[in-house]
């Protein structure tokens, strides 16, 4: 049997850790390969770990043909949409490639023809294929992916911005989603120092970054009668208006007194 490795394909989800290859390893030396990898002609779509691991150590292994597959990208959505019915892969991961899917369908709705439009004069909006449009949307692909609109917002500008080291601290855990694309707003250099710093320095980045965009907060220390909360300028501003009104009201008083006094010492020449 001729089995041939796309190294594209094998490159397009991410490899196991150490850990991870070990123990299918394990698994497979010990229990043999239940799993049929799936092949499209003589390319190998699904199972590259197994077949190397089977090669390897010799076990035998079955294959099985997947006639669905017309172009290249029908294998990649088909294997994007094969990972994220797995629970193993992280979120980060997860948001990746649901926005691989997106980038797949996108580019198929600009080569797509538009189905003809209605010859009874009926609506004039323009027509999407109805198996490609629903899964372009933001929600779509956040359900896709599990995950939270804002989440993929996030990875996105991650995948934008981010240096790899950021990106690669990401995908070990290090720091997570929301931090790393507050951080990706940072100049590469500063991403790669905050890397470099650890966990500490990344959550500081992080912070230093939110703090930065934060709108200023009011200093509201007084309330008026009204029950209106009053600025801080407004405050300084009662407070220099009182402070002269009492120092007026003193003055009135001595003055006053002066009069009297004045008019007692006239009195007494």
């Amino acid at each position: 049997m001729t089995i041939e490795i796309n190294e594209e394909l094998r490159a397009y989800i991410d490899p196991l850790t150490e850990d991870e290859y070990a123990a299918l390893e394990r698994s497979l030396l010990a229990e043999g390969c239940r799993d049929a990898l799936v092949l499209w002609g003589d390319v190998l779509v699904d199972g590259h770990n197994r077949h190397g691991i089977c090669k390897k150590h010799g076990i035998e292994f079955r294959t099985v043909q997947n006639t669905a597959f017309k172009t290249m990208d029908d294998v990649r959505l088909w294997m994007i949409d094969n990972h994220l019915g797995r629970r193993s892969i992280s979120d980060f991961q997860r948001g990746v490639l649901a926005l691989r899917k997106k980038e797949i369908l996108l580019e198929k709705l600009k080569t797509q023809e538009p189905p003809a439009p209605p010859q009874d004069g009926g609506s004039s909006e323009p027509l999407v294929p109805e198996k490609v449009s629903p899964m372009v949307s933001r929600g779509a692909i956040a359900k896709a992916a599990r995950l939270s609109t804002a989440t993929v917002s996030q990875i996105e500008k991650i995948q934008k911005s981010a240096a790899p080291e950021l990106v690669a601290a990401v995908k070990s855990g290090t720091i997570s989603i929301n931090a790393a694309a507050a951080v990706s707003s940072l100049p590469d250099e500063q991403q790669r120092a905050a890397v470099a710093g650890g966990k500490k320095e990344l959550r500081q980045a992080a912070k230093l970054v939110r703090e930065s965009k934060a709108p200023p907060k009011p200093v509201v220390t007084e309330v008026a009668d009204d029950g209106v909360p009053m600025s801080t300028d407004v405050i300084a501003l009662n407070r220099t208006i009182q402070a002269l009104t009492e120092e007026n009201a003193s003055l009135r008083q001595k003055v006053a007194h002066l009069t009297i006094a004045l008019k007692e010492a006239r009195a007494e020449g």
